[in-house]
C-alpha cells in the first residue's frame, strides 16, 4: 500500500511539472523568453556549469600546498636490531642485539614547504588559467545554445507563415474553382477549365498538409532546443522584426570586436597562459625544495605510551640526476606552449572568416528581402489582372493558373527571405560573440 501511494505521489508530481511547463508556454513565446528557458533547461548548460565548478575546485586544490599539512599518527612496530658497538664496550654476557621489542607511537605531525623554486605558484596560476578557459568554454556553449534556439525559433515562425501562405493559396484555388464552375454552367468555358481548377485545389491541399507537417516538426525542434519535452505546447510571437541594412555595420570594427569578445579566443588565451605556467612548473624541478617538519607525541613499548617524543627540523631536497626526465619535461612543456599559440592564431583566422561569411550572408539575405518584396507586388498585380481577364472572358484558365502559381511562389519566397534574414542576423551576432548578454556561468 505504501509503495502504491509513493508511486501515485510521483506520478502526480510529474503531471504537475509537465502541466506547468505546458501552461508556461500557453502565452505567445518571445525569442528572448525562449533563450532564457533554454539556458535554464538545456542539459548542455548544466554540463558547462559543472565544468566550471570542477575547474574552480582545481584552483582550490592548487592553493592547498600553501598551507601546512597536519595529521594524527598512530603506529605500532616490533623490531630487533644488531648493535654495532666498539670492541672495548662489549662485555662477556652482554648481547649484541637490541630487542625484540614493541614500539608504540601516537602523536601529531606537520609538514610545510618553505621554498619550492616556484612550483606552487606555477601550479596555482596554471589552475586559475584553466578555470578561465573553462568559463570561456561555458560561454561558448551558452552562445551555441542561444544560436540553436534562434534558428529553431525563426524556423518555426517561417513554417507557420508558410502554412498561412498555403491556406491563402488553397482559398484562392477554391475561389478559382468556383469561378470556373460558374462559367462552365454559363457555357462560357469547357469542362477542362473545371478539371484544371480541381487539380489546382488538390495541389493546394497537399501543399497545406506538408506545411502543417513542417510546423509540427519545427515545434519539436524548438522544444528540444529549449530543453523541454518535444510534445510541449508552444505558441510563438510572430510580430514583424526590424530589418537593418548591413551597410550600417562597420565590418572592420566587427572583426576587431569578434577577436576581443569571442569566448573561443578568450579561452585560447587562457590555455596559452596555462601552458606558460606549465613551463614554469617544469623549470621548478631544477631548483631545491626546502621543507620544515615537526612532530610531537608519545612513544613507549606498552600499548598506552608514556614517554614524550618530539622532532623539529628542516630538510633540503636537490635532485642531481633524474635520468634526463626534467629536461624532457621542460621540452614537452615548451612544445605544448608553442602548439597552443599556433592554435590560437588558427582560431583567430577562423573567427575572422566566420564574421566575414556571416556578414556576406547577411547582405545576401537583406538584398533578397528587397527583391522578394517587389516580386510579391508584381505577382499580386499579375494575378489580379489574370483573374479579371478570365472572368471577363478575355483570358484562359492557363493564364490564371500560371499567375496563381507565380503568386504562391512569391509569397513562399518572401516568407523564406524574411526569416532567412533573421537567421543570418543571429548568426552574424554569434560570429561577433554578441548574440545575447548572459550571466557568468
Amino acid at each position: 500500500m505504501r509503495n502504491f501511494a509513493f508511486r501515485m505521489a510521483v506520478w502526480i508530481w510529474l503531471l504537475l511539472r509537465l502541466t506547468g511547463a505546458a501552461h508556461a508556454t500557453d502565452k505567445l513565446l518571445t525569442l528572448e523568453e525562449a533563450v532564457k528557458i533554454a539556458l535554464e533547461q538545456n542539459p548542455s548548460t548544466r554540463v558547462a556549469r559543472e565544468g566550471v565548478a570542477g575547474a574552480t575546485e582545481t584552483v582550490g586544490e592548487a592553493r592547498a600546498p600553501y598551507y601546512p599539512d597536519l595529521g594524527l599518527v598512530a603506529s605500532y612496530n616490533r623490531w630487533q636490531r644488531h648493535a654495532f658497538l666498539p670492541s672495548g664496550v662489549v662485555r662477556p654476557g652482554v648481547p649484541s642485539t637490541i630487542g625484540p621489542t614493541n614500539d608504540w607511537f601516537t602523536g601529531v605531525t606537520t609538514h610545510y614547504t618553505l621554498f619550492d623554486f616556484g612550483k606552487r605558484r606555477a601550479e596555482l596560476r596554471a589552475a586559475q588559467a584553466r578555470q578561465g578557459s573553462a568559463e570561456q568554454d561555458a560561454n561558448r556553449v551558452l552562445q551555441d545554445i542561444g544560436l540553436s534556439v534562434h534558428q529553431a525559433y525563426f524556423g518555426l515562425v517561417a513554417s507557420i507563415e508558410t502554412e498561412a501562405v498555403a491556406r491563402k493559396a488553397l482559398a484562392r484555388a477554391e475561389d478559382h474553382l468556383r469561378v470556373a464552375r460558374a462559367r462552365k454552367e454559363a457555357g462560357a468555358v469547357p469542362q477542362a477549365d473545371v478539371v484544371r481548377a480541381q487539380v489546382e485545389v488538390a495541389d493546394a491541399q497537399l501543399a497545406l498538409e506538408r506545411a502543417e507537417g513542417l510546423v509540427r516538426v519545427a515545434k519539436g525542434n524548438l522544444n528540444t532546443a529549449m530543453g523541454l519535452p518535444v510534445e510541449t505546447r508552444v505558441d510563438v510571437d510572430r510580430s514583424p522584426r526590424e530589418i537593418v541594412p548591413p551597410a550600417r555595420i562597420d565590418l572592420a570594427e566587427a572583426l576587431d570586436r569578434a577577436v576581443s569578445t569571442r569566448p573561443e579566443l578568450r579561452g585560447a588565451q587562457q590555455r596559452i597562459e596555462a601552458s606558460r605556467r606549465g613551463v614554469d612548473l617544469a623549470r621548478s624541478a631544477y631548483g631545491p625544495k626546502v621543507k620544515g617538519e615537526a612532530s610531537w607525541g608519545w612513544r613507549d613499548t606498552t600499548y598506552f605510551p608514556h614517554d614524550k617524543d618530539w622532532l623539529v627540523g628542516v630538510s633540503v631536497d636537490l635532485p642531481i640526476f633524474t635520468g634526463f626526465s626534467r629536461k624532457h619535461r621542460l621540452a614537452r612543456a615548451k612544445s605544448e606552449l608553442s602548439r597552443e599559440e599556433a592554435d590560437a592564431q588558427r582560431l583567430m583566422q577562423t573567427v575572422r572568416q566566420e564574421v566575414w561569411s556571416a556578414h556576406s550572408k547577411l547582405r545576401e539575405t537583406y538584398e533578397a528581402t528587397l527583391s522578394t518584396e517587389v516580386q510579391l507586388r508584381d505577382a499580386q498585380e499579375s494575378l489580379r489582372l489574370a483573374s479579371e481577364r478570365y472572368q471577363a472572358g478575355a483570358g484562359t484558365i492557363n493564364d490564371l493558373m500560371d499567375s496563381e502559381a507565380a503568386l504562391a511562389r512569391a509569397e513562399a519566397v518572401r516568407v523564406a527571405a524574411l526569416w532567412d534574414y533573421q537567421m543570418a542576423k543571429s548568426w552574424f551576432q554569434r560570429s561577433v560573440g554578441e548574440l545575447f548578454t548572459q550571466a557568468k556561468p
